[in-house]
């Protein structure tokens, strides 16, 4: 018997129908350098001197966390003359990322890191499959909350699909938990189920999700949900 193709399991799973959905998206051409357009890309790294909101993209964290560390002189740089703005050079950025820890893959790839949380597992093998296969993100997966809470901090994901139904708790209460990590806090989340109702799907919202994605669902509609989140739409 022949292997399964993973995007028919994909199929099967999460309702992915259309061939012309498995065709990569097609890339734009981009005026603004700071942004590449291959899907997942969020900057270029040939750059010599960062902004504080790249340097905070690249760590996953706020942009005021930058310039604390940036104030308090444990991350070097340097104003630019008549202004308040830092700059902060990459060899120092590797510096101070190395010495505290922090994961190279933002600097070293540029890549939007997304990290698929789902019990059952054959939805998020397939689905991890299928995204790395068709986008430039770096994916990771997690079939419990525990081990959710582990890998949101060494992976430190720029957006999070999560099933809603992963622990015995109220929607708010994990988007709650994982923003009260200071390393999540610009960490874009997107609610996936296929039990909520539209009303309490319009909910999440206010719950602190920032997107959401109803079972069953097409590849195309969760790239779709990831590169809006990011802001780097084709």
């Amino acid at each position: 018997m022949p292997q399964c193709d993973p995007i028919l399991m994909l199929d099967m799973k999460i309702g992915h129908k259309d061939d012309d959905e498995m065709e990569n998206a097609a890339h734009d051409g981009c005026a603004d350098p700071l942004h590449i357009c291959t899907r997942g890309e969020m900057m270029p790294i040939e750059k010599d001197v960062l902004t504080t909101g790249e340097v905070a993209k690249i760590c996953n964290v706020a942009p005021r966390t930058v310039s604390k560390w940036f104030d308090s002189g444990q991350l070097k740089g340097y104003r630019i003359p008549g202004s308040k703005d830092r700059r902060i050079p990459v060899t120092e950025l590797y510096r101070f990322m190395k010495s505290h820890h922090i994961p190279m893959d933002g600097i070293t790839s540029g890549n939007t890191r997304v990290l698929v949380i789902d019990g059952d597992q054959e939805v998020s093998d397939v689905l991890e499959r299928v995204l790395l296969e068709q986008t430039n993100y770096e994916i990771s997966s997690a079939n419990s909350a525990f081990a959710a809470g582990l890998e949101c901090e060494r992976f430190r994901p720029h957006v999070v699909l999560i099933d809603v139904h992963i622990a015995e708790c109220e929607p708010r209460e994990i988007a709650k938990l994982i923003r009260s990590s200071e390393a999540m806090q610009m960490t874009k989340l997107i609610a996936m189920s296929g039990k909520l109702t539209d009303g309490q799907a319009q909910g999440l919202r206010s719950a602190g999700f920032d997107s959401f994605l109803k079972k069953p669902f097409q590849v195309r509609m969760v790239v779709d949900a990831i590169e809006q989140a990011t802001n780097i739409a084709a």
